[in-house]
């Protein structure tokens, strides 16, 4: 972190800068300008220094290797992308997965959520609320946060929202490191799904390489069980956690607050409707496990994937790129015959211009994707992916699989019992703000409903082993899953 007095300008700014953010990664840099006496950040700019250049090397490879390849992307969330290349190229190719291969894969990426939110908010976002953070940043809240009960102490065991806290402590606290335990025992739930983690090696173009044996699906289960149980414990804990900083803190719900236009492209395909034909996007997109959504200003617009799509463009913004303008328009219609915009994913080059960073000018190599409603350029936030995923959702209504329920104005989920605990309900209801305390509530919420979601996966997945081992009289043959063999 660098900091600048800019004395001599008489505006009371103080320029603060931290690059690189390492506890998200390398390349993001903020560079902002501060009235910490009116305590309000002034300007803010975000930056990214490293060029990936993926739409430029994969130009002339085989498109079967697609999602080996753009997997490579990231560290983290690789598998995300190797799934969608697979969907894309089920649409290219014209195949539809079979029913246990649809449902292999949605365990796969169930178990990617529960990973990848538990890792981060409690091991990465949960640092901010810790004891050993709040000490130091504002002590009167510890204070305060010792002296107050949790409500929900007798669900997740912490009498006081101090104790909380101390739990969270990095690498000491006791939640902090049962978390990083669930982080290991969800990755394994992964890896017994697509193969390995984050990069699969056995998810293909229409289907799966994956053995479905009941040996499988009860190796997964195990472990999803007890992370249901874990997240009996994690909803209201941090419930009593970002409920107690609104109360704390007046006016901490302006942290992170931003209008709310939200963009949601949907997860978990249903093979009983998903024939990935774009012909029928719509349908099949309304039928996904998470549905599909824009939301602006808190009201939903659309829940068409086709619609969604075309909507989208990739301004320059203050990237180091060449604009395309005059170059080819690789697709001026889609295959209903509506107009595809030059701006349009579908028809961008990229035309890499390193340069010296300039915050007048450019200062990034991350583009400006936007969503044309048809009158502005509105920048969808994905609030980190699980807000837009419950909002749209919820508003929907669209959505009842017993675990999961959408209600047009919260998600309602339920948890079986489980070793030690009943059976429980959780709602996650539309919230008042887009910001940072919400953003988090979401991802805690998300991952209760990846878990149910996975309990309804898993359901089916085993219902359709058995239906395979039962005409092919063989146990071992009812595993194959992918489009050639069956």
């Amino acid at each position: 972190m660098t900091t600048t007095e800019r004395a001599g300008t008489g505006d009371g700014l103080v320029e603060m800068a931290w690059d690189p953010i390492t506890r998200i990664v390398g390349s993001l840099g903020i560079y902002t300008k501060i009235d910490f006496a009116q305590k309000r950040v002034a300007e803010c700019f975000s930056t990214s220094s490293i060029f990936r250049g993926y739409s430029i090397f994969m130009k002339g490879k085989d498109p079967r290797d697609a999602h080996f390849i753009t997997s490579r992307i990231c560290g983290i969330c690789g598998d995300n992308h190797a799934t969608c290349s697979v969907y894309n190229q089920n649409m290219a190719y014209g195949v539809r997965p079979p029913h246990l291969g649809e449902w292999i894969i949605n365990l796969g990426e169930s178990a990617e959520y529960m990973f990848d939110h538990n890792i981060f908010q409690e091991n990465l976002v949960g640092v901010d609320y810790c004891e050993k953070m709040v000490s130091e940043t504002n002590p009167g809240v510890l204070e305060q946060a010792n002296r107050t009960e949790a409500p929900h102490a007798g669900e997740h065991g912490y009498r006081t929202i101090g104790d909380i806290m101390r739990s969270l402590n990095p690498f000491t606290g006791e939640f902090y490191r049962e978390a990083l335990q669930v982080s290991r025992y969800t990755r394994e739930m992964f890896c017994l799904m697509e193969g390995r983690h984050v990069h699969p090696s056995t998810l293909y173009p229409g289907g799966v390489g994956t053995v479905a044996t009941v040996q499988l699906m009860t190796d997964y289960l195990s472990r999803l069980m007890r992370y249901v149980e874990f997240m009996k414990k994690v909803v209201p804990m941090h419930d009593d956690l970002f409920d107690f900083f609104y109360e704390a803190l007046p006016g901490y719900e302006q942290v992170g607050l931003r209008r709310t236009l939200l963009g949601c492209w949907g997860s978990f395909q249903d093979p009983e409707y998903c024939n990935f034909e774009y012909k029928d996007m719509t349908e099949w997109g309304r039928k996904m496990y998470v549905t599909p959504g824009v939301v602006v200003d808190g009201k939903l617009v659309t829940t068409d994937l086709v619609e969604i799509n075309l909507g989208i463009r990739i301004l320059l913004g203050s990237s180091y790129y060449e604009d395309w303008e005059s170059q080819e328009m690789f697709v001026r219609q889609d295959p209903l015959g509506n107009p595809v915009d030059r701006r349009h994913p579908w028809n961008q080059h990229t035309n890499p211009k390193p340069q010296k960073r300039d915050l007048d000018d450019k200062y990034s190599w991350v583009m400006s994707p936007r969503w044309f409603d048809g009158k502005d350029y509105l920048a969808l936030d994905t609030g980190g992916g699980p807000l837009a995923r419950l909002w749209s959702t919820a508003l929907a209504g669209l959505l009842d699989i017993g675990y999961v329920k959408s209600t047009g104005t919260s998600v309602q989920i339920k948890l079986p019992k489980t070793a030690l605990k009943g059976p429980v309900e959780f709602e996650w209801k539309i919230p008042q703000w887009s910001n940072t305390l919400e953003r988090n509530r979401a991802r805690t919420y998300f991952q209760a409903y990846s878990a149910a979601c996975a309990l309804h996966f898993a359901e089916k997945a085993l219902v359709e082993s058995r239906r395979r081992a039962s005409a092919s009289g063989s146990p071992r043959r009812s595993a194959a899953c992918s489009a050639t063999t069956w």
